[in-house]
């Protein structure tokens, strides 16, 4: 692991102000460079951006410094930072010749609200993420990358007491969870991690986070939270050999063990939200597989983004370690070993995806568990939130009650008519939403006539009463066969329920 001491925080409100008195933020960056570099970027390609960045300005001094790793003049780091104070805390160090360098990677990043944050690692990790990180470190602490952002989009963001950022990393979600809670504890097997975590928040200007070192929830034996947040090193590996990646368990045991045990550290009506991989698995069913992973006392909506063979993941995480640029012998056994390891499992490919866990304490539990590479619309932890919400007034609402109450169509929603042209009816008629998930659902004449008429002003029982009589057909017939449709239409968020007008 690098031994590699870390900056001080004691000066980061005076080279914050000097990062924005420059305008090295994630709008500024983008005006500098332009979208094509900017992109370029996060694709781990630095020459676009050297080639914007010749002149010399305060906010090109910094993006040469601290984006691209190059060693700039003194008197340009002068220009643009407090550089004594830099030097003291460690920021920067004297290069050869008059130039000094950076000994992290600091990246604008910008908040959900415009905030202008900062996010602070190891150096060479603050562009691009994980994809091609060619680090064969096993401490190292990278930067912002898509898992992160995905992460951030989905957790929900309601004011909680207590929040947790287990495996905090370069503290990205423990950042934003000193928006919406009243305290923050970070935890991170790698002390690094911390201290990284710790640079983050203090030069993003946000409240300091307990932070604490340990695997797993060692670290808060006993303790509960309102919020659980979790981008742990998923990847299911023969071998911890890169701490931010590899857990250091057989197979997909450490987003189990981190499922299964959330439960206990959850109080009631909180939310525990993670990144995972997980096996498929030879005779099982992948969905029974994590269904077994869900607490009791916690409802779940489990969504698999992603399926890779077991030869597309093995060489993607052979490129992520650069192990792709190493001697072709070494490559090929490390590649051997990989394949050796899911055959041991009888592994035949590998899921990505999202993990939320609610806890209901209901002795009747929802658990979707559902595949999504549909694209979707972030952030999406609105949409997360009212997922859960809606499956409890589900689990509430018999039939009987259903009809009694009153709905409005989602304000995203609109309807397709598909059929041949110039037809008189339509062959069928789709509901879509625009947002969120953008789900597309398929409905009769009766379930497009419902959502079309759903103000809030009738209860369902009404508007089914007029349909029937438009279409001839008997009430009570209707009446019995519809709440089944009208269930499916608020569980997958076309109907929101509101109650009988005041």
């Amino acid at each position: 692991m690098s031994t590699t001491s870390l900056p001080a925080p004691d000066h980061s409100p005076l080279i914050r102000e000097s990062l924005l008195a420059a305008a090295f933020t994630a709008d500024g960056l983008l005006d500098l460079l332009g979208a094509p570099a900017y992109a370029a970027l996060a694709r781990s390609e630095t020459v676009p951006a050297l080639r914007a960045t010749r002149g010399g300005t305060p906010l090109e001094t910094l993006v040469r410094l601290f984006l691209l790793q190059q060693p700039v003049a003194t008197g340009e780091a002068a220009a643009a930072l407090p550089l004594e104070e830099c030097t003291a805390g460690g920021w920067v160090v004297r290069a050869e010749g008059d130039a000094v360098r950076a000994t992290v990677d600091v990246r604008p990043y910008g908040g959900p609200e415009g905030q202008d944050w900062f996010i602070v690692s190891d150096p060479g990790c603050g562009v691009g993420g994980a994809g091609g990180i060619g680090s064969h470190d096993e401490g190292v602490v990278l930067g912002v990358g898509g898992a992160s952002t995905t992460l951030a989009g989905i957790t929900v963001r309601t004011p909680v007491g207590r929040a947790l950022d287990l495996g905090t990393g370069s503290g990205i979600q423990a950042l934003h969870a000193a928006q919406h809670a009243t305290g923050v504890t970070a935890t991170d097997l790698n002390p690094r991690a911390l201290g990284f975590t710790r640079l983050t928040l203090a030069l993003s200007g946000a409240p300091a986070a307990d932070l604490r070192e340990g695997s797993l929830f060692a670290p808060v034996a006993g303790e509960t939270y309102d919020l659980i947040v979790s981008n742990p090193p998923f990847v299911i590996s023969p071998g911890a050999r890169l701490t931010y990646r590899d857990g250091g368990m057989g197979g997909d045991d450490l987003c189990r063990s981190l499922v299964s045990e959330a439960g206990a550290h959850l109080n009631a009506g909180g939310y525990a939200q993670f990144l995972a991989n997980w096996q498929h698995v030879e005779g099982e069913e992948w969905q029974d597989r994590l269904r077994s992973w869900v607490p009791r006392g916690c409802d779940a909506w489990i969504v698999q983004r992603e399926v890779q063979d077991i030869t597309q993941y093995a060489e993607l995480w052979l490129r992520d370690s650069g192990d792709h640029r190493t001697d072709p012998d070494a490559y090929d056994e490390r590649y051997e070993a990989w394949l050796d390891e899911f055959d041991a499992r009888r592994t035949k490919a590998v899921g990505f995806g999202w993990i939320t866990l609610y806890k209901s304490g209901s002795e009747r539990p929802s658990i979707v568990v559902e595949e999504w590479p549909h694209p979707v619309e972030q952030p999406l932890g609105e949409t997360v939130r009212s997922h859960f919400e809606r499956r409890e007034y589900l689990r509430d609402h018999d039939d009987a009650a259903l009809l009694t109450d009153h709905f409005k169509l989602a304000p995203e929603v609109v309807q397709e008519q598909v059929g041949m042209p110039g037809a008189e009816d339509p062959e069928h008629v789709i509901l879509r939403q625009n947002r969120g998930m953008r789900r597309a659902t398929k409905v009769d004449t009766v379930g497009a006539g419902f959502a079309g008429v759903c103000d809030g002003t009738l209860s369902a029982g009404q508007i089914l009463d007029a349909i029937a009589q438009l279409l001839g057909e008997d009430p009570v017939v209707l009446r019995d066969r519809t709440p089944q449709s009208v269930r499916l239409l608020v569980e997958e968020g076309f109907l929101d329920p509101v109650g009988p007008p005041v």
